[in-house]
Formats: structure tokens, sequence, C-alpha cells
């Protein structure tokens, strides 16, 4: 469990454990900042705080964060206008990573994301 104090030493984790797991350079870095963007919208957006998990599988380094909020309205997949003051965040996580799952609803919302190593 996470909250808004966590965010930067989790951050700095979600990288160690990504790295380890055969992730590196560019591919590194934007696998972090997605997880970053993630971390921040649960805290932002989903109650406060949230809970995170980090595996390897498939050739891939997986990370879901999840929350407790209200849900998601749907999501577009395309980008943003440029005035748009929200839904930048998801943007980028499925602009810097290979898959992006997001499960939403009353009780929470989950996404699941992975780049491959």
């Amino acid at each position: 469990m996470f909250d808004a104090g966590g965010v930067t030493a989790l951050r700095h984790t979600v990288a160690s454990c990504a790295g380890e797991s055969g992730l590196g350079g560019d591919r590194l870095d934007d696998f972090v900042v997605a997880v970053n963007e993630l971390l921040t919208n649960a805290v932002r957006h989903g109650g406060g705080t949230g809970h995170v998990t980090v595996w390897r599988a498939d050739h891939a380094v997986v990370c879901e964060v999840s929350d407790r909020g209200a849900g998601l309205a749907p999501v577009e997949p395309g980008r943003p206008a440029p005035d748009q003051p929200g839904g930048w965040g998801l943007y980028l996580v499925r602009a810097l990573t290979d898959t992006c799952e997001i499960t939403t609803g009353p009780e929470g919302t989950s996404v699941r994301i992975s780049t491959r190593t």
C-alpha cells in the first residue's frame, strides 16, 4: 500500500526491480515514467492510496497499480487535445509501454502495463 508520501521511494524501487529484470536505457526510463504516472493517478484520483506489484513474465516486466477510487469514465486511447486538462497521464502510459490494460468499476481501478525486456 502506498500514499503520496511513498511515491518517490516506490518509483526508485520499481526502477531497481525493472533494471534487475532486464530493462535498460530508454526502455527502463520510459517504464519508470509510466509507472510514476500510474502511482500519481492512484493518489490523485483513486482515493489517496494504492497498491503496486511488479514482476517479470514472458520476457517482459509487468506492473499493476490498483486503487479503491470510484472508477474511471471510458478513456479514449488517442492523444488528448492540446488544451485538455486531463487524460495525459494514461496517454503517456500507453505511449511508453508495450501493453496497457485498464479494469475499472465502482470498487476501484487497476492498470496493468508491460514492457518487453
